[in-house]
């Protein structure tokens, strides 16, 4: 039985802005298609965590963030691959996400989390999220 492909580490970014954050759709056609994700990408060889997000977010979304935590890694096997999920919580410094790569987008609250339908890596990130979200309201 061979192992499954493991694609590497994928950096995501959590982008609040006041008090929702941004989830972006996936194209038809590809992996995981049409589920809602963090957007962000594959780390490159040679490129740091942080210099892959940007990297991803400048050409996913046309946007420039700054991280202001990294939360949990995930590691996750799905049927035919897996991966390492690294999040950050982001800020948003300049520009309005546009869609260069996905079908949707949208700013959500932590309570609408659960009317998205998100990739299985991404369920303990959110569990995570809404833990830290709920420890910083008044």
């Amino acid at each position: 039985m061979n192992p499954l492909p493991h694609i590497g580490d994928v950096v995501c970014a959590i982008i609040e802005r006041d008090g929702a954050f941004l989830i972006t759709q996936r194209a038809e056609g590809r992996r995981l298609a049409l589920k809602w994700e963090f957007p962000g990408g594959k780390v490159e060889k040679g490129e740091s965590h942080a210099e892959a997000l940007h990297r991803e977010l400048r050409e996913e979304l046309g946007v420039k963030v700054a991280i202001t935590r990294q939360l949990t890694p995930v590691i996750h096997a799905y049927e035919d691959f897996s991966l390492r999920l690294i999040p950050f919580l982001c800020t948003l410094l300049s520009g309005e996400p546009v869609l260069y790569e996905h079908r949707a987008l949208a700013w959500i609250s932590p309570a609408a989390i659960d009317a998205y339908d998100f990739p299985e890596a991404d369920l303990p990130v959110l569990d995570e999220y809404r833990i830290i979200h709920a420890a910083s309201m008044p």
